[in-house]
């Protein structure tokens, strides 16, 4: 009878755990199957063989195929979390970086609440679209906190290197992954498309290095430099780990901030730390435009502060969006259907009141305002046009439709808009002879002007080198003598030279800079 009544106890047990299996893994998310956190993730994840990164194609650590990852873990483990945070928590997979730098970053965040409250609130709005894309491409959960480190969660930061946006991509190395970048949008702060291309330059890098801390690195310092350092470390018999490597401090600090964020993470009590409550849901969604829209009533139609409007679609610089450039808005997930309503009942006229118009000729500000009917301060403001700068012929301007305009802007306009900017002095064209050893980089410093600038006048390219007493073509403002003395003379007007054309190097190299917090 005891035996019987042991059988009939088992039952439930047997069947529970032939359920388990058919519930673990769906195939189309396996970022899903993590192991259960553990005090260090690392140890419970195989690291990829630095000779062989490529055996993880999606650039994330995988359980061994010997060991389903669903073993250990009971039923109840297998339900998805209802808070953002323990979902974080359960995709933790790099190697634990344990030293004084991480403990001193940790001192520094848990000592600054009100910072971090600021910047986990900014990023709740990010957070579940990052780790949704994350787990698609089987990546480790943490980089989803590194935007924290780069930007606070700040899409409008712009670093003092010029670098942009919640992931800090500085513009040449935003150009390489295909990120827009005009005079009507700049997709270095697009929350969709910078995200899409900081995971893409992350996966690359983890594929050249095979580990995440020295990718981490690379993207902060660039891989070039890490290629270096490892190839000098190499030589000198040293250490090739991100702990033995010479790097610049901003670099050295670089991973301990994200080890001493994602600690706080992982145990905010023992920190005093409160994180925001998010919810394991979607915050936003896509909706399609298909006319030019003023950010304003677009902001008015979705029933959302403009503030929040703007956080959500920070790619949008100007004061109207153009459906040829930028056919989706990203609403709150409830606005989005208010949204569609109240733009299919709107009968307050029409969409935009901004258009785009090409400079006929070169022109004076106050010459083009007169020209398209506004005033002066209001097309400087909203075309971003300092003192001291005339307008060049071919420039696109954002300007005021006319009451009689009603189409919308084409999308060769949208796509490929410009404002190119000369200043508003004589110049006198200066020919001068290169000294020994000097090229287009060593000219424009000491005629301090731009060495775009300097190249597009001699038509050669900005990496050209000259012979000893070659003539070089400058232009300097006319009170200005050619000659090694030019150069403290009309500095100001010739560092915002003609001919300001972006610059065409790829630079695919150049490491993303971000904002020193």
């Amino acid at each position: 009878m005891k035996q019987l009544c042991y059988a009939l106890a088992l039952l439930p047990v047997l069947w529970l755990a032939g359920c388990a299996s058919p519930v673990a893994v769906p195939a189309e998310n396996a970022s899903s199957a993590t192991p259960p956190v553990s005090a260090d993730p690392a140890t419970s994840l195989p690291s990829p063989p630095e000779s062989s990164p490529s055996v993880y194609p999606g650039g994330g650590l995988k359980p061994l195929a010997s060991e389903p990852s669903f073993r250990s873990r009971s039923v109840e483990a297998l339900l998805p979390p209802a808070d953002l945070w323990e979902r974080v928590r359960r995709g933790f997979a790099m190697p634990e970086l344990d030293s004084d730098l991480v403990r001193e970053r940790e001192l520094w965040y848990s000592s600054r609440p009100d910072y971090v409250a600021r910047m986990t609130d900014r990023g709740s709005k990010y957070l579940f679209y990052i780790v949704e894309e994350l787990e698609r491409r089987d990546m480790p959960s943490e980089l989803a906190l590194l935007p924290f480190i780069e930007s606070a969660f700040n899409p409008q930061a712009v670093s003092s290197a010029k670098a942009a946006g919640m992931w800090q991509f500085m513009p040449a190395t935003g150009k390489y992954f295909d990120l827009k970048q005009n005079m009507f949008r700049d997709d270095r702060r697009d929350v969709i498309e910078s995200t899409r291309a900081a995971l893409d330059y992350l996966q690359k890098l983890y594929g050249m290095f095979g580990d995440w801390h020295l990718a981490l690195a690379a993207y902060n310092w660039g891989e070039g430099s890490v290629q270096r350092a490892i190839k000098k470390a190499k030589n000198a018999g040293t250490g090739t780990g991100y702990d033995a490597l010479t790097m610049p401090m901003e670099t050295r600090f670089y991973v301990p901030k994200l080890q001493a964020v994602k600690n706080i993470v992982a145990n905010p009590e023992s920190f005093r730390v409160a994180l925001p409550e998010i919810g394991n849901h979607p915050y936003f969604q896509s909706v399609e435009i298909e006319r030019d829209i003023d950010v304003a009533l677009a902001a008015e139609l979705a029933e959302v502060p403009l503030a929040d409007f703007r956080a959500l679609n920070p790619s949008a610089n100007k004061p109207v969006l153009l459906a040829a450039s930028n056919s989706q808005i990203l609403l709150p997930w409830d606005n989005a259907e208010r949204f569609q309503n109240n733009l299919t009942a709107y009968t307050g006229g029409r969409l935009a009141n901004w258009t785009a118009w090409a400079a006929p000729t070169t022109l004076s500000p106050a010459e083009a305002a007169k020209r398209v009917g506004m005033s002066e301060d209001e097309l400087r403001s909203v075309n971003k046009i300092p003192p001291g700068m005339r307008i060049r012929a071919g420039s696109t301007l954002l300007v005021r439709r006319s009451a009689s305009l009603n189409s919308d802007v084409t999308e060769q306009v949208a796509n490929n808009g410009y404002l190119t900017l000369a200043p508003d002095v004589v110049l006198r064209k200066t020919v001068v002879k290169a000294g020994k050893k000097d090229n287009v980089a060593s000219m424009a410093r000491r005629y301090s002007v731009s060495a775009q600038v300097l190249a597009d006048w001699n038509k050669v390219s900005t990496s050209a080198s000259f012979k000893r007493g070659q003539s070089v073509v400058l232009y300097l403002p006319a009170k200005a003598r050619s000659g090694r003395g030019a150069k403290a003379r009309g500095k100001t007007a010739i560092a915002k030279s003609a001919k300001t054309a972006p610059a065409k190097s790829a630079a695919k190299k150049k490491p993303v800079k971000r904002a020193s917090q």
